[in-house]
């Protein structure tokens, strides 16, 4: 499993930054990789020159051209990805997005947290159970 990727959509570029350091700083071996917006996302899964299966997706819901709820129903409704764990990562608190997004499909839903340490702390949660404690599809 280390090899392979992480896929995180965030339109936030310091977001993007300071999750990468977090990735970094807990010490987690597999590449990351950062995308723009949801649309990018898309066009990465589905180019035919990857041949890729992601551990799985963090996905911000709020960003431009595609956003986390269209890909997040997009992926779900594909037999390829519909098993690949996806972790909405996003600064919204507010029940409606948080039950829209399990609705939608999503395995865990996390608030950004507000201090990096807070976000080092939540990537470390990420590791404990994703990366170590699941089993995930191969």
């Amino acid at each position: 499993m280390v090899n392979r990727q992480i896929l995180m959509a965030d339109d936030d570029a310091d977001d993007r930054f300071l999750v990468q350091a977090a990735f970094e700083d807990n010490g987690i071996p597999n590449p990351v990789v950062f995308f723009e917006d949801g649309e990018q996302l898309v066009n990465y899964l589905t180019d035919t020159d990857n041949d890729i299966s992601p551990l799985l997706i963090l996905l911000d819901l709020n960003m431009p051209k595609r956003d986390g709820r269209e890909v997040l129903q997009m992926l779900r409704g594909n037999l390829v990805w519909n098993a690949i764990p996806i972790i909405i990562f996003s600064t919204s608190n507010a029940p409606d997005d948080v039950n829209a997004a399990y609705q939608l499909g999503a395995n865990c839903y996390i608030i950004k947290p507000s201090s990096y340490e807070g976000l080092k702390e939540a990537v470390m949660n990420i590791q404990r159970f994703w990366l170590h404690t699941a089993t995930l599809p191969v």
